[in-house]
């Protein structure tokens, strides 16, 4: 995942990279890192592009991210960041298994999601639509996310 990857749900923010977008979040999460949208606001827009535009793949690249970042937010804030739990088998990554979170958010939506939809999508659509579908403001995007992925 190493190209830029927008979400057209995201256009309202993607220019300014006002908001963490989703490819940021799925490095976050793959290199067990809390960035604060506080924090995210401290950066500068080449800091928050690069961010983006790192790759954050094999085990070498996930180090060398995790340390940039950490980094970063330390001079940035003065603290450095939380660590989240990395998920061995992160749901994203698992195309066989519809997450309830997501069927339920689709369900209220009036959608019915397959498990062969969900297999066909990439693992950074899997990885949005789960954060998509927990309780919160985000959720908002969800339906617009589904209709994205050719799914409603």
């Amino acid at each position: 995942m190493t190209n830029k990857i927008f979400f057209e749900f995201e256009a309202d923010f993607v220019t300014s990279l006002r908001c963490i977008p989703m490819q940021v979040r799925y490095k976050l999460d793959t290199c067990g890192i809390k960035l604060k949208l506080s924090d995210w606001n401290q950066m500068s827009q080449a800091e928050r592009e690069a961010l983006v535009e790192l790759p954050c793949d094999t085990e070498a690249e996930i180090q060398s991210y995790s340390q940039y970042l950490e980094q970063l937010i330390l001079n940035r804030t003065g603290t450095p960041p939380a660590k989240l739990p990395i998920e061995p088998n992160p749901a994203w990554m698992d195309s066989n298994n519809l997450p309830v979170s997501v069927q339920e958010q689709a369900q209220e939506n009036g959608i019915t999601l397959t498990a062969p939809q969900w297999e066909s999508l990439t693992p950074l659509e899997r990885f949005a639509l789960i954060k998509l579908s927990r309780s919160g403001h985000e959720n908002k995007n969800f339906p617009q996310a589904m209709a994205e992925f050719n799914l409603a």
